[in-house]
């Protein structure tokens, strides 16, 4: 069997566009999501800045606004400009500072404008916050008053927890479904059809061998996936991982297994090669979106989230969330691993009572 195992590591390493989308594929992901959010940022990208006014005041503002690691701001720019920027999206939105503003005179403008794109709100939301609270901040200056009401924030732990922390075990969860899933279905149905599987049989190998060879070959490249999401997303992009290392990459695995068993029950009932790539993809393109790998499912419709939360991919994305982000142990919510181990066996049922040695 070790030697079958070697042979078919062998062949998926030859076969570069399964490597590719095995480990390519998160990778990008990785990469593209860590520009964006990676390093803890929350900046939402550049703003043009115009300050017609001299005052203290508005310097200070000017400074304010420079010094924000919420946006950058472009000062080089005219009105005119920086609306023409606004339209090409390559400003997010635009500040400006009439003339005047901050001085004693009777008739100085008391207001900033922000002219912005609707379509843009969470730069809009951001910016429009900002200005906001700055200008608020002024207002009990001059009246050298104190704010009566205030928020006092508790977290419900110290740890410094990003967007991108969140959507890095989406990546792992996604890198176990896509490989595993369109691995082993692609792979199997293929076997299947050039009769490889019934000629297994007239040799004294025995099949469970054969399968237990393939299982453990893709667990191995899930095992190289997971490593370089981790390894990317920690060292590159300064992504936040608290939780036990290797209880992360156990409960990672079971999730290899699921989706492994998923892919022999898609190889068992699709009758070619290109129905399995079908039905993996049917499969995997809506778990992509529904089971929580880039945004919180709590955020969906409650009907639908009372679905979702059951597809294969939402309960082991809870467990290595819990497990590397929450530092809590996943026999915290048993019903996760209950869900996981539901998914698989019920697969398994249905690729022994479907599966065929060849089409005919």
């Amino acid at each position: 069997m070790f030697k079958l195992f070697i042979a078919n590591l062998k062949m998926m390493v030859r076969g570069k566009q399964a490597l590719f989308w095995s480990l390519v594929f998160p990778l990008m992901f990785t990469v593209i999501f860590g520009f964006f959010f990676g390093s803890g940022t929350t900046n939402v990208g550049t703003i043009a800045f115009i300050n017609n006014s001299n005052t203290e005041l508005a310097q200070k503002f000017q400074a304010s606004a420079q010094d924000s690691k919420l946006f950058k701001i472009k000062t080089d720019v005219s009105e005119t400009q920086a609306k023409d920027l606004l339209k090409k999206n390559q400003v997010g939105a635009i500040i400006v500072v009439p003339k005047d503003f901050g001085s004693l005179l009777p008739n100085a403008p008391r207001q900033i404008k922000i002219i912005n794109d609707p379509a843009n709100s969470q730069v809009n939301g951001v910016v429009i916050g900002y200005v906001n609270q700055f200008l608020t901040a002024v207002d009990f200056q001059i009246l050298n008053a104190k704010p009566t009401f205030s928020v006092l924030e508790e977290k419900t732990n110290g740890r410094e927890l990003t967007y991108f922390d969140f959507v890095l075990i989406g990546i792992i969860g996604l890198a176990l479904m896509n490989g595993s899933v369109q691995g082993i279905a692609i792979t199997m149905a293929n076997y299947r059809e050039d009769k490889i599987l019934k000629r297994i049989t007239t040799t004294p190998l025995k099949t469970w061998k054969f399968v237990l060879a393939e299982v453990f070959s893709h667990l191995v490249v899930n095992v190289v996936q997971i490593s370089l999401i981790l390894t990317v997303g920690v060292f590159f992009f300064h992504a936040h991982i608290y939780g036990n290392i290797a209880l992360l990459f156990l409960f990672a695995l079971l999730g290899g297994l699921l989706f492994q068993s998923i892919g022999f029950m898609v190889s068992s009932v699709a009758k070619s090669t290109d129905a399995a790539q079908g039905m993996s993809v049917a499969i995997t393109i809506p778990m992509m979106f529904l089971a929580g790998v880039f945004f919180p499912i709590d955020q969906l419709p409650k009907w639908l989230y009372s679905i979702v939360q059951y597809l294969p991919l939402a309960p082991l994305l809870r467990m290595i969330r819990q497990i590397g982000l929450e530092t809590i142990s996943p026999f915290t919510n048993p019903l996760n691993i209950v869900i996981v181990l539901a998914w698989i066996i019920v697969m398994l049922t249905i690729s022994i009572l479907k599966f065929r040695l060849t089409d005919e």
